[in-house]
């Protein structure tokens, strides 16, 4: 199986932990829920057991990927039990991410959260408004961990929110001091990931959407020592006094102070396709400055009230196409961004937050976090703990092809020999030639298989693509192996 798809991979081809990547069934499962603690053996023995399956068959309904009926209800009996929780089932991989992040000398945290749409469930307690107060559910906020060249290494965090229905009459005051404030989130997530083990030994950033512009979220950051990125939500934030501009003018709003500052050059920026626009390479200006933020004179949240001492860094599309918007950005983080380099290292680093919405993606189109009808929370939420794992472990797949080195590494130095011997098989014809496969032919050959026309102008497989492909391939090895050793591959 996959078993380092996410974490760096050892050509020797044994995983961490000693687990061969031959074993035929030993992969994902025990990789990634093999330490959980449910209070029984056997009850992680299913957990694990039931993870194969997921990641054999990564699409369809419940019924459909746990083909066996003794499958399916062992899942059920399984969820019955109160030691099988949400945080029960998810801490196994949370602590194998963490474990993968201290070896990385940058580790970005993507944090962003999605609604999970559960309003048919009519018996099922325990939900929040999502949608425009209409529809129930739960906000998910997931914290995906990925190094600066895009390499997932798996999901840091996740917690599953209820918004409460507020009061008529609640006040502000009372409003801020709820515990179940939703602005907390990004707090609750960067308390839960926690520090590096090792001051100084690696470098995380907590990386987030103009959601976590929140003077709340900055000032926990900076008075825990931690570091961040996050895109300014507006341009209206106040500075502090005027003696850290460098310059003659007095700014007293973000806004026209970053457009103020002098360009420090202009680069390619490739964006991702959104909101019905296609994906193209913008050519943007970057440039950067240091600022005082204010602190509020309501705050909203817990913070200590003093003026925080950032970095702002605006991105600024030079030339867009005709009809298109132009890309500005705006992102305020603690570490500095005085030379043309490290402005555009923070770029690039906010350029990687889309892999989180792929993963909201995969979550939803992919692992149909959505479909299982069970009817009490206590049984959905480690559900969805277990489909959001398989989600960040396969969503690594697409990542494969951008190895700095998958041209050169043989496929099955980090590929099941087996699958990678039925791949060859169907695409050249010939099993023999996986010994010869490297890393991007496998990849290529297994968006083919799931789809992807491979034109040199249709650039690597998506993440969906590759889904599918790999869903196709567990089919494909499991008829070999029935086939019998005379037949098999």
């Amino acid at each position: 199986m996959l078993i380092h798809i996410a974490g760096k991979l050892a050509v020797s081809g044994v995983a961490e932990g000693g687990v061969s990547m031959d074993a035929p069934t030993v992969g994902l499962g025990r990789e990634h829920f093999g330490a959980a603690a449910l209070g029984d053996r056997r009850r992680t023995e299913r957990l694990v057991y039931t993870a194969e399956q997921l990641m054999r068959h990564p699409e369809g309904t419940l019924p459909r990927r746990l083909r066996g009926w003794s499958d399916l209800m062992g899942l059920y009996r399984l969820v019955r039990c109160g030691r099988v929780t949400h945080a029960a089932v998810s801490a196994p991989h949370a602590q194998r991410t963490r474990r993968l992040m201290a070896r990385e000398p940058v580790v970005l945290l993507l944090h962003d959260w999605t609604e999970l749409d559960y309003t048919t469930r009519t018996a099922l307690g325990g939900l929040g408004q999502i949608g425009r107060g209409t529809r129930r559910g739960y906000v998910c906020h997931n914290t995906l961990a990925v190094t600066p060249d895009r390499r997932v290494l798996g999901l840091a965090h996740q917690h599953l929110h209820a918004r409460r229905d507020v009061p008529a009459g609640e006040s502000a005051r009372q409003r801020r001091e709820h515990p179940g404030r939703e602005s907390r989130l990004w707090v609750k997530a960067a308390e839960a990931v926690g520090p590096p083990p090792a001051a100084g030994a690696s470098l995380w950033v907590d990386v987030a959407d103009r959601g976590a512009d929140v003077f709340e979220f900055m000032d926990y950051e900076l008075a825990h020592g931690r570091h961040f990125l996050v895109r300014a939500r507006h341009g209206g934030r106040v500075l502090e006094g005027d003696d850290h501009v460098g310059c003659d003018r007095v700014y007293r709003h973000l806004g026209p102070y970053v457009r103020d500052l002098p360009p420090m050059g202009e680069r390619p920026l490739p964006l991702p396709a959104a909101g019905g626009s296609a994906a193209r390479v913008a050519t943007v200006a970057v440039s950067a400055g240091p600022v005082v933020l204010a602190p509020q004179e309501f705050p909203r949240g817990e913070c200590r009230g003093v003026p925080l001492g950032l970095w702002a860094v605006r991105v600024a599309e030079v030339g867009p196409p005709p009809g298109a918007a132009p890309l500005e950005w705006v992102l305020l983080g603690d570490l500095p961004a005085g030379t043309a380099a490290a402005a555009w290292e923070r770029v690039q680093w906010y350029a990687c937050r889309p892999v989180v919405e792929e993963l909201h993606k995969a979550m939803k189109t992919g692992a149909s976090v959505e479909r299982p009808q069970f009817e009490s929370a206590d049984r959905l939420e480690p559900v969805i703990a277990l489909l959001s794992v398989v989600s960040a472990v396969l969503l690594g797949l697409r990542e494969l092809a951008r190895r700095h080195d998958a041209d050169r590494v043989p496929a099955t130095c980090v590929m099941p020999r087996r699958q990678v011997r039925v791949l060859a098989a169907w695409r050249y014809g010939d099993a023999s030639a996986s010994d010869d496969m490297t890393l991007l032919q496998f990849v290529m050959a297994l968006g083919r298989l799931g789809g992807h026309l491979n034109r040199k102008g249709d650039g690597t497989p998506g993440w969906l693509t590759l889904w599918r492909g790999w869903a196709a391939l567990q089919l494909m090895t499991e008829g070999a192996e029935l086939a019998g050793p005379k037949r098999s591959v």
